[in-house]
């Protein structure tokens, strides 16, 4: 799974290059992208569509998720005028309450998708843990297995694909406890941060600091710990509150990174010397004490990530108003801020 990148050609390539055959997404822009780098590659696209997409959504991908029969019945219009078969996963609700057909509707909604022309469904699949923090369990994942039991023997086919193998699921994989039904995978969290959800740490063989964000300090200065003058709320309504006793000081660094590009709470500073204070939209402020990590303007400070905050804010790459669009900053294509760079 590629969508922390944002189509950003260098980190899909190094991907790539890991002889991966099939890549999921959940901007058609990336999968645009993934398909010029690899046209051989099996695209995937890992939500119901937007009706104003659909056009390109069969031009890019060679496979979507789906919930909606409406929306299925359009992509097979528009499969038919591109001439192409669109495969097709349905998604069903298994408690995490995001998105999937409600179990007790499932057959009678794949009897009226199973006829669509120029589609083929090739999988069921499901969602856990994503929004309401529904753990998977070797259970409600046998479940999954039955029903797609249930659609081949009541409709005289064969549903290749169990998707719900997710970074989630890994610690059942890796303790046999993961349904044989269960065959496809989307992965990404395990596969960049090398998180076990289960434990709450790094499976062992793996890392977590593939990706490192490397940010410049514009300012450094020794300052007051505790604000001046009346207090009212800031741009993002906090009132700030300082525990310091008043007269202290300590080093301020103010580096070239904001809310714009990561929140501050997804970011993990390798150097114990430093600590997080705040930021603003554009600057980090980090308390660095009586600075004996001996930082300078123009030196670069190194923070490992955490998942989320790769996913959220994509260092300076966004979605603009919520399509399916991604693309620098104008603030960052001029070559100033963050890097994000690959660990030695």
């Amino acid at each position: 799974m590629t969508k922390l990148f944002c189509g950003n050609e260098l980190f899909i390539s190094e991907v790539l290059r890991l002889g991966v055959r099939e890549v999921l997404d959940s901007r058609i822009s990336n999968l645009k992208v993934i398909k010029e780098l690899c046209p051989e590659a099996q695209t995937v696209y890992i939500k119901p569509p937007a009706w104003d997409y659909i056009p390109d959504l069969v031009q890019w991908a060679d496979v979507s998720f789906n919930t909606e029969l409406e929306t299925l019945q359009r992509i097979s219009d528009e499969a038919v005028r591109q001439d192409k078969v669109h495969k097709v996963i349905i998604m069903i609700e298994m408690g995490d309450l995001r998105e999937g057909v409600m179990r007790s509707d499932l057959a009678e909604f794949y009897s009226q998708v199973f006829g669509l022309p120029h589609l083929e469904v090739i999988g069921i699949g499901t969602n856990l843990n994503c929004l309401s923090g529904v753990m998977p369990s070797e259970d409600k994942l046998i479940q999954l297995g039955l029903y797609k039991t249930i659609l081949e023997l009541q409709n005289e086919v064969k549903i290749p694909w169990v998707s719900a193998g997710t970074t989630v699921t890994i610690p059942l994989l890796k303790y046999g406890q993961l349904p044989a039904s269960v065959n496809h995978f989307r992965v990404g969290e395990a596969l960049y941060f090398g998180a076990d959800l289960f434990e709450g740490q790094t499976f062992d063989g793996m890392h977590d600091d593939v990706l490192e964000l490397h940010a410049q300090v514009i300012e450094l200065s020794e300052k007051p710990m505790t604000p001046s003058g009346p207090l009212g709320k800031n741009p993002f309504g906090v009132t700030a509150q300082s525990d310091y006793e008043q007269g202290a000081t300590a080093y301020r660094a103010i580096l070239d990174v904001g809310y714009l590009d990561v929140s501050p709470q997804y970011l993990i500073l390798e150097d114990e010397a430093l600590g997080v204070l705040d930021a603003s939209s554009d600057m980090l402020v980090l308390d660095a004490g009586a600075n004996h990590a001996g930082l300078k303007v123009g030196d670069h400070v190194c923070f490992k990530l955490k998942y989320m905050g790769l996913a959220l804010d994509e260092l300076g790459l966004y979605r603009q108003g919520g399509s399916q669009r991604c693309r620098r900053a104008p603030r960052r294509a001029k070559g100033h801020g963050p890097r994000l760079s690959r660990s030695p």
